[in-house]
């Protein structure tokens, strides 16, 4: 008999909690799949049942990890407030959401910040989804007079490039208490209002994401 579909859900849930527990104990490189399965009480063949690979794990932590982010950037990108508001926002929200989990426990943060490292091509496409949503505000900015000259593609890499204090995680645990809303308010102000082509010369375009 197939095991029912809230079983499955609860026991993945499960499963993930526990190996939240254990790479804040050993590192997000330490654990291993048969590490996990002991820690739930269960084989390792079991265990491959609900993640078929630590891919599949670090894809479905990785999940957790961006939902309330993505909820945050899906909102914005569709709220009816100006545009200068809405750029503001699409950082300040995230600061304050990743804050909370950095100063809830730091070691955690860290822990899947190597994670994010070791499954990168898991997370990237959560990566490109933020600079998609990014990219939906910056060409409404655009249609509002910002940025006269430019690209699309060349802003978004430029903003990427200079919001990455405010957006990288890796970056912000190093430097949490410069990463503030009203620092924020200061940047994004002067990203509107200077950003623009010097001229008509050209702009080496940054190959740059965020790390969401």
């Amino acid at each position: 008999m197939a095991r029912p579909e809230t079983d499955i859900a609860g026991m993945r849930s499960k499963i993930i909690a526990a190996a939240d527990r254990m790479i804040h104990e050993k590192g997000a490189i330490s654990f291993t799949m048969t590490d996990l399965a002991t820690a739930v009480g269960m084989s390792p063949s079991n265990l491959y049942r609900f993640f078929e690979s630590k891919d599949a794990l670090a894809e479905a932590m990785a999940g957790e990890w961006f939902a309330e982010l993505l909820v945050i950037m899906e909102d914005l990108v569709s709220a009816d407030i100006p545009v200068e508001e809405k750029l503001y926002q699409f950082f300040a929200k995230r600061v304050v959401v990743k804050r909370a989990r950095y100063e809830d426990d730091p070691e955690l943060f860290e822990s899947y910040m190597e994670l994010g490292d070791e499954h990168f091509e898991v997370i990237k496409g959560y990566v490109d989804l933020a600079d998609h949503y990014m990219a939906s505000i910056l060409a409404e900015a655009m249609d509002k007079g910002y940025f006269k000259g430019l690209e699309l593609d060349t802003v978004v890499s430029l903003v990427n490039t200079m919001m990455q204090p405010f957006c990288n995680p890796k970056l912000m645990g190093q430097m949490m208490h410069l990463a503030t809303e009203e620092r924020l308010r200061i940047v994004i102000n002067t990203i509107l209002n200077g950003l623009r082509a010097d001229d008509g010369k050209s702009i080496v375009k940054p190959e740059l994401h965020i790390a969401s």
